[in-house]
């Protein structure tokens, strides 16, 4: 009797340790890496890609936040290309003392306007991976658009004009790895 309570012990033990190991690894999972690490020029895996991630919060409607995060993410990915940003900031303070200098008033007010303009047709760009927060209701959707694909896409586009597709496809290495210098330069850039 006292064997078998003690296998029960041992049993039991063993199950509580399982459950805590599988708790454990569950909470380690966290988002994926390149939620950290956003949007930027990646060669990994000898594939010279240029990712963008978008992510939205707060829409209740699935499909639709997962289209507006890809969305985001596909802007973000352009803007590696071409941005314009116009960029404003008007700052104001005030202070106001009363007659006999015991009392003041003091006001501010700071704004911020930044407008961001792109403008750029990428084809070959889809959708690599997706990740969404539970905890924030965050869906995430990375997009990838690899220097390869670009290049075949580009061979095959009757838009250009068989030199301009021969210049692209000549030029496309030397212009991925001056993205990944100015990447680089960039603070917390690769």
């Amino acid at each position: 009797m006292l064997i078998k309570k003690q296998r029960c012990h041992h049993q039991l033990v063993n199950v509580l340790f399982l459950g805590v190991f599988i708790l454990a690894l569950i909470s380690c999972g966290g988002p994926p890496n390149w939620v950290k690490e956003g949007s930027g020029v990646l060669n990994q895996d000898d594939s010279k890609s240029i990712y963008g991630m978008g992510a939205i919060v707060g829409v209740k409607n699935e499909p639709l936040a997962w289209e507006a995060a890809e969305n985001r993410a596909r802007a973000e990915l352009a803007k590696t290309f071409r941005s314009y940003t116009a960029y404003l900031m008007q700052d104001y303070a005030a202070s106001t003392t009363a007659g006999n200098f015991t009392k003041s008033t003091e006001e501010q007010n700071v704004e911020r306007a930044v407008k961001t303009f792109t403008a750029i047709t990428l084809n070959g760009v889809r959708p690599v991976d997706r990740y969404k927060d539970e905890d924030t209701t965050t869906y995430y959707v990375l997009t990838k658009l690899s220097i390869e694909d670009m290049k075949a896409v580009l061979q095959q586009s009757e838009e250009l004009d068989a030199e301009v597709r021969a210049y692209v496809q000549k030029n496309a290495d030397r212009v991925f790895k001056q993205l990944q210098e100015e990447e680089a330069k960039r603070p917390g850039g690769l």
